[in-house]
Order: structure tokens, then sequence, then C-alpha cells
């Protein structure tokens, strides 16, 4: 990692609990010549990918409902999201990941995925690039009920909607989540559905 213009000073470690928070102290040389000298905290809780299982045929897609602490905490007053299914990578790659995932948490065993894209979702604070894909579903896929992993905590709920509902779920603010926008919005535009 190179970069003339950034100078880090001090990493300090606030927290290494779940994933680890660190505050780091670095100098930043200005267009202007001048260095400057910003605290930030960034956290790191490794890289993810994200999957849209979609079918043609029927024009549906496959999306999940779990609570979600954080949106709770700032207003969600359920605590229940919406969501593309997603996982951290640990250390599989972002395609071997994203089918295990798929299968963990919805029950359909896929193999054929296409990455569309990679993005940084919340680049001010978090270390993380999420990889989206896209997979065609259909239930002869379907190997087992989903809904998680029981020793990782996970409670979640499979929900296959009409991508023309679905997609209207961004605009009535009932899928409130970035990523699934974001790839509700990809299968729109390449006319996947």
């Amino acid at each position: 990692m190179s970069n003339d213009r950034v100078k880090i000073q001090h990493t300090e470690l606030l927290s290494d609990n779940w994933y680890t928070l660190k505050k780091v102290t670095y100098k930043y040389l200005q267009d202007d010549g001048k260095w400057v000298t910003h605290a930030r905290e960034a956290y790191d809780r490794g890289n993810g990918a994200t999957i849209l299982l979609y079918n043609p045929g029927s024009r549906k897609v496959i999306l999940t409902r779990q609570f979600r602490l954080p949106t709770f905490l700032n207003g969600n007053e359920t605590g229940m999201l919406i969501e593309a299914c997603a996982g951290l990578l640990d250390k599989d790659n972002a395609e071997d990941c994203i089918r295990k995932e798929t299968e963990e948490e919805t029950g359909y065993k896929i193999s054929k995925v296409q990455k569309v894209f990679e993005s940084y979702m919340s680049p001010g604070s978090v270390t993380e690039i999420l990889y989206f894909f896209v997979a065609e579903y259909d239930h002869n896929m379907k190997v087992s009920e989903g809904g998680g992993l029981q020793h990782e905590q996970e409670n979640i709920e499979v929900l296959e909607l009409d991508f023309d509902e679905a997609y209207n779920m961004i605009h009535t603010g009932e899928i409130r989540d970035g990523k699934t926008i974001m790839l509700l919005q990809y299968a729109k535009i390449q006319n996947l559905v």
C-alpha cells in the first residue's frame, strides 16, 4: 500500500471484541503543499459478498429478512431488514463464500454465479469491500429450508417475491438495505427478470 501523500503516524487498537476498531493518526499532503494531521477510526470486519437470486421465467427474486441491531438502535422500530443474501468472506474467495452463504441462508444450492461489481459500502469508517453477484435459481436447486446457521445465531426468514413487488419496496421504504437496493436496480437496468 503506497501513497506519497499519506504518512501513518500512529495506530491504536480501540477494540478487538468481534472485529477490530482502530484509531489511526496520519499526515496528509494537501494540494497546497501543506501537511495536515488527521485522526480517524476505522472498523475492520473483513470483506464480504452478496447475491441476488432471480428467476427470469417466474419473474421472482429470493431475499431474506432478519433482525439487525444497528438499524433498531437507529430508529428501525422492529429492527427487521429485508436484504439480499450476504456473508463475510472469512478465508474463502468471494465466489466460494457466496455459494456457501446462499445455501446456508436461502436453502438454494447454486453453482453458476456472475460477479457484477464490487463496492466500498461505508468508506468513511469501514474497511470492507463488498463483492456483488447475481445468479439464476429454480426450485430444483432447493436443498433445505435455509434460515442460516444456529451456531452463528442466525434466524433468517427466506422470502420469494415478485420482482416488481420487491423493486417497489424500495420506494415504499420496506427495503432500505443499500446492497439490496443496488442489486435490485442492477437487475432492473440489465433486464434480468
